[in-house]
């Protein structure tokens, strides 16, 4: 079961944070768009309607997650970068992903997610290394840095897909 929740592991980093590794993490970012359309495009809408695993979510409501987790990180990032040590606002991932628009055509978040991730990207690249250190609270988890943050972002997208590209490789889809 941990295999199917967890496709490519939890996210774990303890090696020094360094701009080549951030740079990294940032292309996959970048990429993570295109990949996740990928996984998708020639999924009926009976797949996209299909629990990745028992009692998870549909493959529909982890492309619209995805979107909904991605805005909220580009915020973070940038109230992060423009005030001093925040505090965000968490919301319930499992109360949205059960709201109307998570019923939508996968097409609208992966738009969305193309645009955004056009525009974090470039917020991205932007950084240096003091950018790296500054941080938010989010009120469950503590402190994080933004440098850290874009390794969990990077692994979110991955992890997502991993869902959905390991849904598909085990239905033969």
């Amino acid at each position: 079961m941990e295999e199917l929740r967890y496709p490519i592991g939890i996210f774990s980093f303890e090696n020094p944070l360094t701009m080549e590794v951030v740079d990294n993490w940032v292309k996959e970012i970048e990429v993570a768009p295109f990949q996740l359309r990928e996984a998708v495009r020639n999924l009926s809408e009976e797949q996209l309607d299909t629990p990745y695993r028992l009692g998870g979510w549909t493959v529909r409501q982890v492309v619209h997650h995805i979107a909904d987790s991605h805005m909220n990180s580009y915020i973070r990032f940038k109230l992060a970068l423009t005030e001093d040590h925040p505090t965000i606002k968490p919301y319930f991932e499992d109360r949205w992903a059960e709201l109307p628009d998570s019923e939508l055509p996968v097409e609208i978040s992966l738009s969305l997610l193309e645009a955004l991730h056009g525009r974090w990207v470039t917020l991205l690249r932007s950084l240096n290394e003091s950018d790296l250190e500054k941080t938010f609270i989010h009120p469950d988890s503590g402190v994080q840095t933004v440098g850290n943050t874009i390794g969990i972002y990077a692994w979110h997208g991955r992890h997502h897909i991993a869902h959905i590209t390991s849904l598909s490789n085990r239905l033969g889809w």
